[in-house]
C-alpha cells in the first residue's frame, strides 16, 4: 500500500541495461540518461566515489584503492552489489528535480534473449533492492523493434537485429511472441578487443579498451571505404616498455575486426535459415533492421545486405530505441503483458 502511494509520485522508466551504456527514458520527457555502465568504487571504504561518465573516465587511471567497475559482462550481471548502486543512483537522478522523497517507479528493463531464470531474478533483484516497486523484463530485440516503431504484433515478421556493447541479439518477431533467434556474445565490445589484439600482435603495442574504442569510431569499417582514413595511435612499446606511436589505416582496423563481423552475419543468415518459409517471405520483402551502437560500424548495413541478398535498415536513433521500446510499453499494459520475458507480478 505504502508503495502503492510512493509510486503515484514516482516516473515510470524504461531501462536499456546494457554492458557498455545505460539508458533511462521517462514518459513525455524522453531519453534523460545515456551513461557508461561503469562504477568507481573506494574499497577502503565502500564508498561510491562516481558512476557513470565521469567513472568511465576513470578506467586504467585508478590508484590501487579506488577499483572502476563494469558491473555487467556481456549483458549479464556479474556484481550484483555494484549494479544495483548504479541502479539506485540513476533512479535517484531521474527523480532529483521532484518532490519525491522515496521514488518507487515501475520499471521496464532490457535483457538478452539468452538470460537463464536465475540470471532474470539477478535483474529484477538488483531493480527492486534499487528502489523499483514492480519490474517488468523484455527481450532487447523486442524492445529496440517497439521502439523502432515497427508492426510486432501483426501477423507479419520483423527481423531485428541489436548490436549492442557485450551481446548482439538476432530476432524474428511476429505475433508479438518472437519466432526464431539468436544471441551473441560477441558485439562493440568485441570489436575494441579486435582491434587491442591486432595492435599487440602486428606492432608489439598495447593500448587500452577506451583509445581501441576511439580507433572503431573514426576509422572503423566493415566494407572499404570510398576515402582511405589514418589515425595515429599511442601505446605502450611491448619490447622497450616506453610509449610509441603508430599510424593505423582503415584497411588494417577492417582487417582486425572482420572476423567477427563474418560470424555475426553467419549466425543471422543462420537465423534465416531457421525461419518458416512464408516469414522469410516477409523479411525478404520488408528487410532486416539493425539497431543498437553497433550498427552505426561503417558499412555494417551493406555488409549484411550483400551476404544476405536482402535489404537492410539502420533504424531512427539506433542509440536509444531499446530504452524507448521499454518506455513505450509503460503505457501499453496489454502489449506489455503479450510481450513481457518476465516479471515482478507483486502489486
Amino acid at each position: 500500500m505504502f508503495n502503492k502511494l510512493l509510486g503515484k509520485f514516482s516516473n515510470d522508466l524504461g531501462i536499456d541495461l546494457g554492458t557498455k551504456n545505460t539508458l533511462v527514458y521517462v514518459k513525455d520527457k524522453g531519453v534523460i540518461i545515456n551513461e557508461p555502465s561503469v562504477v568507481a568504487i573506494n574499497n577502503r571504504t565502500a564508498e561510491i566515489l562516481e558512476v557513470g561518465l565521469a567513472a568511465k573516465k576513470m578506467v586504467g587511471k585508478t590508484p590501487g584503492h579506488i577499483e572502476a567497475i563494469k558491473p555487467l559482462i556481456d549483458g549479464v550481471i556479474s556484481d550484483f552489489e555494484v549494479t544495483e548502486k548504479m541502479l539506485k543512483y540513476f533512479i535517484n537522478k531521474v527523480h532529483s528535480e521532484t518532490f519525491t522523497l522515496i521514488p518507487r517507479p515501475r520499471v521496464v528493463i532490457g535483457i538478452p534473449l539468452d538470460l537463464t531464470e536465475v540470471e532474470k531474478k539477478a535483474v529484477e533483484d538488483a531493480a527492486k533492492s534499487a528502489g523499483a516497486r514492480r519490474v517488468y523484463l523484455i527481450d532487447e530485440a523486442m524492445a529496440a523493434a517497439i521502439g523502432s516503431g515497427l508492426p510486432v504484433t501483426e501477423a507479419t515478421a520483423t527481423m531485428m537485429v541489436d548490436i549492442g556493447g557485450g551481446t548482439t541479439e538476432i530476432a524474428v518477431i511476429s505475433l508479438g511472441g518472437v519466432v526464431t533467434w539468436k544471441s551473441l556474445r560477441l558485439a562493440g565490445n568485441e570489436f575494441d578487443s579486435n582491434i587491442v589484439d591486432y595492435i599487440r600482435e602486428e606492432f608489439n603495442i598495447l593500448i587500452g579498451e577506451q583509445l581501441a574504442e576511439k580507433v572503431k569510431i573514426e576509422i572503423g569499417s566493415a566494407l572499404p571505404l570510398e576515402e582511405p582514413k589514418t589515425m595515429e595511435v599511442r601505446g605502450r612499446d611491448l619490447l622497450t616498455g616506453l610509449p610509441k606511436a603508430i599510424n593505423i589505416s582503415d584497411d588494417q582496423v577492417r582487417e582486425a575486426i572482420s572476423k567477427t563481423v563474418s560470424k555475426m552475419i553467419d549466425n543471422i543468415k543462420n537465423t534465416l535459415e531457421n525461419t518458416p518459409p512464408e516469414l522469410v517471405s516477409d523479411i525478404y520483402q520488408r528487410g532486416i533492421y539493425i539497431s543498437g551502437g553497433g550498427s552505426m560500424l561503417r558499412g555494417l548495413d551493406k555488409a549484411i545486405a550483400q551476404a544476405t541478398k536482402i535489404p537492410v535498415n539502420i533504424v531512427d536513433d539506433p542509440l536509444t530505441c531499446v530504452s524507448r521500446g521499454a518506455g513505450a510499453l509503460l503505457d501499453d499494459p496489454e502489449l506489455l503483458e503479450k510481450v513481457v520475458s518476465s516479471a515482478d507480478m507483486e502489486n
